[in-house]
């Protein structure tokens, strides 16, 4: 079936068919070939394109910079902006829209990116948000076929912590269109919002994926191919180390719990940061404070020959590219 992604926005995966988010996969992996090949594109030349940034980022900023100038892109790198103080967010998108191709967006609200997709006339690609992550689990589920080598529908992911963060809440979602089954691991004080949950059963209905909430951690990653986590605190919540430690202490990913899928096999994935060691200013603090050594996933898995995470990371920089020449390439 023919893919048409011109002009469009990336907000969240919800408003893609899952025939348009596996050709957006399918695309990335060729040009990551490609690139390894050292076979270069043009797709994007002529192209100037803005990142504006609210959150910090190491991936996210890296890999549009790197897919934009491996296509002959330009880019402004946009943190001091006017937006939302001086300038509403509709009339700084109009002007943004008459400057640039494409816009990407990382920061707090999700009603921020919706409303310069809608006022800016050029897509806007959600480089994350409180609620979706959509160009991460594009990555993620890159990986997850280059690993697997199977059809997505025979694939359990188990997601395993704050399951109501963007990332579990865009795990959700895209698993649900691409057909496979995944469970959310998580205390019930962090269970996904009910909306969510309801939007990804019902695309499964339609796709044959399954979809489970539990916060039984042998019941939830039992058989699971995949073990994914993320920071049990995100940005703009960090007086909530305390109370997240104490709920998400029992859902560590350590070696016990990558036993407990029963696949001596399983992949271990994680977006990044990720606090395995103590070797950052943060985790230093929280060692001094809680005696932790590690959070959410353990130094010996993160090491371990089962972790893809940097595999994810490299593929942030393909799925980004395919992004952005299917929806503003020559």
């Amino acid at each position: 079936m023919p893919v048409n992604l011109k002009g469009r926005s990336l907000l969240t995966l919800r408003d893609f068919t899952p025939e348009e988010i596996t050709w957006l996969i399918d695309f990335a992996i060729d040009l990551k070939a490609k690139k390894r090949s050292g076979i270069g594109g043009r797709g994007l030349e002529g192209r100037n394109i803005i990142l504006i940034f609210e959150k910090a980022s190491t991936r996210t900023r890296c890999a549009f910079e790197v897919a934009a100038f491996d296509e002959g892109g330009r880019v402004t790198f946009l943190t001091n902006s006017q937006m939302g103080k001086k300038e509403s967010i509709e009339d700084t998108a109009k002007v943004l829209g008459r400057y640039y191709d494409g816009i990407e967006f990382r920061g707090f609200e999700q009603k921020t990116a919706e409303l310069m997709a809608k006022y800016a006339g050029v897509p806007v690609w959600n480089g994350l948000t409180d609620l979706y992550h959509p160009t991460q689990v594009l990555a993620d589920f890159m990986t997850l076929k280059e690993h697997l080598q199977r059809p997505f529908r025979n694939m359990k992911l188990a997601f395993v912590g704050d399951a109501r963060n963007n990332m579990g809440n865009s795990l959700m979602i895209g698993a649900a269109k691409l057909g496979l089954g995944f469970t959310a691991v998580a205390p019930k004080e962090l269970f996904p919002a009910e909306d969510i949950v309801s939007c990804a059963k019902k695309t499964a209905a339609e796709t044959g994926a399954r979809i489970a909430v539990t916060s039984d951690i042998a019941e939830g990653v039992k058989g699971a191919d995949a073990v994914y986590t993320d920071v049990w605190v995100s940005m703009g919540e960090e007086e909530k180390f305390a109370e997240r430690i104490a709920l998400l202490k029992p859902y560590k990913v350590d070696a016990a719990l990558m036993a407990k899928t029963g696949n001596s096999e399983a992949l271990f994935l994680h977006c990044l940061p990720a606090f395995h060691d103590c070797e950052t200013e943060t985790a230093k603090l929280i060692a001094r404070d809680y005696g932790l050594d590690s959070m959410e996933v353990s130094d010996d898995v993160f090491r371990s020959r089962h972790s893809v995470v940097f595999d994810e990371a490299e593929n942030r920089m393909h799925t980004i590219k395919a992004i952005m020449l299917a929806t503003i390439g020559n």
